[in-house]
């Protein structure tokens, strides 16, 4: 009788401990993702100040974020969550588990919608400007306000910028915005967009160019101001660095630039065919009356103008003008003579 009893009493055990093991195997189920697969898909979920987790589990389970309200809150008293969880919008996926998805709203890990933009190389901060507006970031005026006089907490934040002392310059911030495509919260301001674009030149500009810049004993200025040139100059990437060549052999022969695309900045249009008023135009950045480079950058550099700009070619050349061809390419000429009779081939091909 006794044994009868004993085998009964352990065969309740036996079921008890598979009812429990089998409902704490369940219980843990009920926490896993719903759609494990689903890994690309989301759903913002609004948690409001307040809400209990009564209601933060009901809101998960009618987005099917959850498998189950009751796991889940268990799950919060379990851990003793129930006090941290944070108010906010939240991005969260049906492929995460009930763990993770408390884990981001207790990290206060809301969600912020971004933005893309495009700044393209031999943009002006004026075409920046306009450009940024048309995506609603910020108003044209706010954003080249800024880029003219930026504000003493962008200067100590970029001592760069503090060496910028040509008061002729326009846009301080001229050639410095690295024309990139960025990803910025929608709430972002002039000064935020363009600390951004600040902090990517920044890392552009790395030990070795500035190692390169001391050896060849000019400043970042006149790096991205040269760069600027190239860039507005260059139309198919192989020339760069010949053009940077005739730039630096020009400089040091004291011969004036000439370059149209310093022209086509101050006229603020890009002309494809310039006219004797137009060199004759009144402004420092104008290169067909003033010797030397430019008060400053004309554009923003991409990092190859930028490199090409470190690295001139060591070529004879001192002209170069467009083919006026299918091939983007320029003539090369070591003197005025030569210079000419490409200017002829070049009215010919464009004939």
């Amino acid at each position: 009788m006794c044994r009868r009893i004993f085998i009964g009493i352990l065969i309740i055990l036996v079921l008890v401990v598979a009812a429990v093991a089998g409902s704490y195997y369940y219980y843990n189920q009920l926490l896993e993702p719903v759609a494990p697969e689903a890994s690309g898909e989301y759903t913002i979920v609004d948690i409001p100040p307040g809400a209990n987790t009564e209601i933060i589990a009901a809101t998960l389970y009618e987005e099917g974020l959850i498998q189950n309200e009751l796991a889940f809150r268990v799950y919060v008293y379990r851990h003793d969550l129930a006090q941290g969880f944070i108010a906010g919008k939240y991005q969260l996926s049906p492929a995460m588990s009930a763990e993770q998805i408390v884990e981001k709203i207790q990290a206060g890990d809301v969600y912020a919608e971004t933005l893309w933009f495009t700044i393209p190389e031999g943009y002006t901060v004026e075409e920046a400007a306009g450009r940024l507006e048309e995506k609603g970031l910020t108003g044209k005026e706010q954003f080249l306000e800024i880029a003219a006089t930026p504000p003493a907490e962008m200067k100590e934040e970029f001592p760069f910028l503090q060496e910028i002392e040509d008061p002729e310059v326009e846009y301080l911030l001229e050639g410095y915005l690295f024309p990139d495509t960025y990803e910025v919260y929608s709430d972002a301001g002039a000064s935020d967009i363009s600390k951004i674009m600040l902090r990517r030149m920044d890392q552009v500009i790395n030990e070795e160019y500035r190692d390169r810049m001391s050896e060849m004993d000019l400043s970042l200025h006149e790096i991205l101001t040269i760069a600027s040139l190239i860039e507005r100059e260059a139309r198919v990437d192989h020339e760069r660095s010949l053009i940077s060549g005739v730039i630096y052999n020009r400089l040091e022969a004291g011969q004036l630039l000439q370059i149209d695309a310093t022209i086509q900045y101050i006229l603020g249009e890009t002309k494809e065919f310039l006219t004797y008023d137009d060199l004759e135009v009144e402004s420092p950045y104008n290169t067909y009356q003033n010797e030397g480079l430019p008060p400053g950058p004309i554009a923003a550099p991409g990092e190859a103008a930028i490199r090409a700009a470190l690295y001139p070619e060591d070529t004879e050349y001192y002209f170069y003008n467009y083919k006026y061809d299918d091939t983007g390419e320029h003539y090369f000429s070591r003197t005025y003579e030569e210079h000419m009779e490409n200017v002829r081939r070049a009215e010919e091909n464009l004939d």
